[in-house]
C-alpha cells in the first residue's frame, strides 16, 4: 500500500489554474524529486499536500486513509486540519524559524504546544535531531545568530520532532550561496532511510539524480513526466522536458 496517494488534485487562484489534475503516489521510504520552472506549481502542489492551500479537486490518501476530498465541499473544522498537517513536515525556503526562540526551543516547541510526550522526552529527542543535523554547539543560539545554512539545518530537525509520515522541502537551498547549500544538501542526503518519505521540489538537478527514487517534471500545472532518475534526466520523452533540462545545464 502506498503511503502517499494523490489523485486528480486541482488548484485556481481566480481564473489562474495553477494545478490541473496532479496524480502521483510514493511507497514508504522513497525519495520524489519534483523539478520544474517557477510557476509550474511545485510549491503550490507541496501547500495543498499541508493544507496551506486547500485544492478545489482531487483526494489525498495517507496510508490508504483518505484526508482530503475536494468532491465533498465541506469546510474541515480546524482540529482535522492540524491533525492532516501531523502527517507531512514541511521545510520552507526562508526557514521560519521564531527569531524570539532559541535553536533548542525552535525544535522543542510545536512537540510541547500538542503535548506528544513529557518534556523531558521531547527535550530528548530535540537534542538527539540537533545533533543529527550537527549543530549540538549553537543549542542557546538564536536565529540571527546562525548562518542560514545552519538555520536551515535547525528547520530540517524542527519538522523531524513531530515525526511526520512525509518529510516535504520546498527549495530548501534557494536562499542559499553555494558553500551553505553543500551542507544543507548532505543533511537532506543523510535523512534518506527506509523509514522516511521524502519530496522535495529543488532546482539542484544533481541533487536529484543521486538521492531520488522518483523525479516529477512539472510544467504548467500539469505532470509532464515522470519516472526514475535515469529515465527522467538520461532518456527524458517529452520536448518540455529536454528543454528545461538543456537550460538548467546552461545555468
Amino acid at each position: 500500500m502506498a503511503i502517499l496517494e494523490v489523485k486528480d488534485l486541482k488548484k485556481s487562484f481566480g481564473k489562474t489554474e495553477v494545478l490541473k489534475g496532479i496524480d502521483f503516489s510514493l511507497e514508504k521510504g522513497e525519495v520524489l524529486s519534483i523539478i520544474g520552472s517557477s510557476g509550474s506549481g511545485k510549491t503550490t502542489l507541496l501547500r495543498c499536500l499541508n493544507f496551506l492551500e486547500f485544492a478545489d479537486g482531487g483526494t489525498i490518501a495517507v496510508g490508504g486513509k483518505t484526508i482530503y476530498d475536494g468532491s465533498l465541499k465541506k469546510e474541515m473544522k480546524e482540529k482535522e486540519i492540524k491533525e492532516n498537517r501531523l502527517h507531512f513536515g514541511m521545510v520552507f525556503q526562508s526557514f521560519n524559524l521564531f527569531p524570539q526562540y532559541s535553536v533548542l526551543e525552535n525544535v522543542m516547541l510545536a512537540p510541547k504546544l500538542l503535548k506528544i510526550a513529557p518534556t523531558e522526552e521531547i527535550k530528548e529527542n530535540a537534542l538527539s535531531l540537533i545533533e543529527r543535523v550537527g549543530l549540538s554547539d549553537k543549542l542557546d543560539f538564536y536565529p540571527c545568530q546562525l548562518s542560514g545554512g545552519q538555520q536551515q539545518r535547525v528547520a530540517i530537525a524542527r519538522a523531524l520532532a513531530l515525526s511526520p509520515d512525509i518529510l516535504c522541502f520546498d527549495e530548501p537551498t534557494s536562499a542559499l550561496d553555494p558553500e551553505l547549500t553543500g551542507e544543507v544538501l548532505k543533511v537532506i542526503r543523510s535523512l534518506k532511510s527506509s523509514d522516511r518519505t521524502m519530496i522535495v521540489v529543488t532546482h539542484e538537478m544533481d541533487f536529484a539524480k543521486s538521492v531520488s527514487d522518483k523525479v516529477i517534471f512539472m510544467a504548467d500545472g500539469v505532470i509532464e513526466e515522470a519516472g526514475t532518475p535515469e529515465e527522467v534526466f538520461l532518456n527524458p520523452k517529452s520536448e518540455k522536458t529536454l528543454s528545461f533540462l538543456r537550460k538548467a545545464e546552461e545555468i
